[in-house]
């Protein structure tokens, strides 16, 4: 791949970032580190499992009316952590790929 080529690729537009449950899996910004973005998003994700956590608790004992509500948080949270995990995936793939590279 030639330089121009590379370089055509930074004026394409924007596309939209994937969204993890309102905390976007954001690209990274010039100035920002791709670990803090991942290391945010993780903990978006950790409190989004210990609120359900507490809902379920709140369900359990019979303290929730809204049942449909705790299930809709429940599966999306399921959804959220399943995506964490394929991004994961994709991730430790990459890196196998780049370490099995002969330099």
């Amino acid at each position: 791949m030639s330089i121009e080529a590379i370089s055509a690729l930074g004026s394409a537009p924007d596309i939209a970032p994937l969204e993890l449950n309102d905390a976007a899996l954001t690209a990274a910004q010039p100035g920002d580190g791709v670990f803090e973005s991942v290391l945010q998003n993780l903990q978006g994700l950790n409190s989004q499992m210990l609120a359900n956590d507490k809902a379920v608790a709140s369900l359990a004992l019979g303290n929730t009316d809204n049942l449909h509500q705790v299930i809709m948080g429940a599966e999306q949270t399921r959804l959220d952590f399943e995506l964490m995990l394929a991004v994961r995936t994709k991730v430790l793939e990459a890196y196998q790929e780049l370490m099995r590279m002969q330099v």
